[in-house]
């Protein structure tokens, strides 16, 4: 699940990237925003007038895709015991490389999910060349507007803050026991993990989607 710096349809911060794959802000910053959200750069930290620090960062997104360090990447899906019988979506997939290494490693079906059409160029070109563009696919969309009912395992590398603003989506279109995993960030005080390693310094943490509330 990359990031964009946290995270895979419209603008608005209704809206992951990279991730990751990636970890990156799904959508676009309100124009004139200045105040920075915690724990990433974003466009207003910069003065007036001057470009992102990502230059891949074409379309005002708060946060700058920063992709997921391959040994994280099969950290995050080894927690989450995938196989081959799973569909594990990437919300903010960058250059796909997490919903690849899902197909290519581990022999699972992906989905990834970037707002960013230059990531979902990249991320469909990374698969063709992994030889697995049969088993994933990569949609451009708003990961807060994603339909991933589908999904048996979801990875994530989002901000705190969007993962938050997530959870009620996850909890209400995943399975109970569905897995959920995240690099770096939680999901807050009302949804402790159900383990946790640490990869090169890295927090990698395993939740499971609760019952529903009758």
């Amino acid at each position: 699940m990359q990031r964009r710096r946290t995270l895979h349809w419209a603008a608005g911060l209704t809206a992951a990237a990279a991730l990751g794959s990636s970890a990156r802000a799904q959508t676009p910053a309100a124009p004139g925003a200045a105040t920075p959200l915690p724990g990433r750069a974003v466009p207003g930290d910069m003065a007036p007038g001057k470009p992102p620090v990502d230059p891949k960062n074409k379309l005002g997104l708060e946060v700058d895709f920063v992709a997921t360090p391959d040994e994280i990447v099969d950290a995050m899906l080894e927690l989450a015991k995938v196989g081959r019988k799973d569909v594990v979506y990437d919300l903010g997939c960058g250059d796909g490389r997490i919903v690849i290494a899902a197909a290519r490693k581990f022999g699972a079906r992906g989905v990834g999910i970037d707002i960013d059409p230059d990531r979902i160029a990249e991320a469909t070109a990374n698969a063709k060349k992994a030889g697995v563009a049969k088993r994933v696919r990569f949609v451009q969309g708003d990961l807060f507007e994603a339909d991933f009912r589908d999904a048996t395992v979801v990875a994530l590398f989002l901000k705190w803050n969007y993962n938050r603003k997530l959870r009620p989506r996850l909890w209400a279109q995943l399975k109970p026991g569905t897995p959920v995993v995240s690099h770096e960030h939680d999901f807050g005080e009302d949804w402790p993990p159900s383990s946790e390693t640490i990869v090169n310094g890295k927090k990698i943490y395993l939740y499971r989607v609760p019952q529903k509330s009758a």
